[in-house]
């Protein structure tokens, strides 16, 4: 049983997904909290061919707060209206698009909730079956932190192979892992280059660029572009 399990995050760039596609079982980490200056509720498309940052709007987004505490506020006018207006002749923007709706539109607003349903409407869009739980609705000690909290829910889930970013290599200790019969990995992405509405090829995008630009094949293919640590 592959396991990953991450904070959730608005349409993260590549390197996450490529995480989920890899595990059987996405928790979305949701009872930790909120990082405030994070990568949560932002992230970089092309705008007047050049990165960009965008923004989500959220409430009760402090560093004092859970993640399962905070709640989307945004209409997404903004957004679409960017997103319109900068991707418009991208090969794929009609279905992206739809994808983007689907989202938007997903009446349960807490932001737990609302990040589970994008990862899960994506995910039947492109036929991967990675099964997504958040860590708030699980049975496991909540009073444990890091990574004891970490291991205490691989064991409970089935884990037999824990799959973390590669950022992540100082905080788990691969004995602690073996000890407990887990094989500990990390994902490390390679930005293979493809067309974008840019000048030159900006890497680290939001995985809403790699859907724009690139056909339901060629994302599942990009979805493969990393190794193991």
């Amino acid at each position: 049983m592959k396991v990953g399990i991450m904070q959730p995050y608005f349409m993260p760039y590549i390197g996450y997904f490529q995480l989920m596609a890899l595990v059987d079982k996405y928790i979305i980490y949701d009872d930790v909290n909120y990082i405030k200056r994070g990568w949560s509720a932002r992230n970089n498309i092309i705008v007047n061919r050049e990165k960009r940052q965008f923004n989500i709007k959220v409430e009760g987004g402090s560093q004092n707060s859970l993640y399962f505490q905070v709640v989307v506020i945004d209409d997404f006018n903004k957004l679409r209206k960017t997103l319109e207006m900068n991707y418009k002749k991208a090969p794929c923007y009609k279905d992206t698009m739809e994808l983007m709706e689907k989202i938007f539109k997903y009446e349960d607003r807490r932001f737990n909730y609302f990040i589970k349903n994008s990862f899960e409407v994506i995910f039947e869009y492109l036929g991967v079956n990675t099964s997504f739980l958040l860590s708030s609705e699980l049975s496991n000690d909540k009073q444990q932190k890091g990574e004891a909290k970490i291991l205490d829910i691989c064991r409970l889930v089935g884990a037999t192979e824990y799959y973390n970013a590669i950022g992540g290599q100082t905080l788990y200790d691969r004995k602690r892992f073996s000890d407990s019969n887990i094989k500990l990995f990390f994902v490390s992405p390679f930005f293979k280059e493809y067309p974008q509405m840019s000048k030159k090829f900006i890497p680290g995008l939001s995985m809403i660029d790699v859907l724009m630009m690139n056909s339901k094949e060629q994302v599942l293919s990009l979805l493969k572009m990393f190794s193991l640590e």
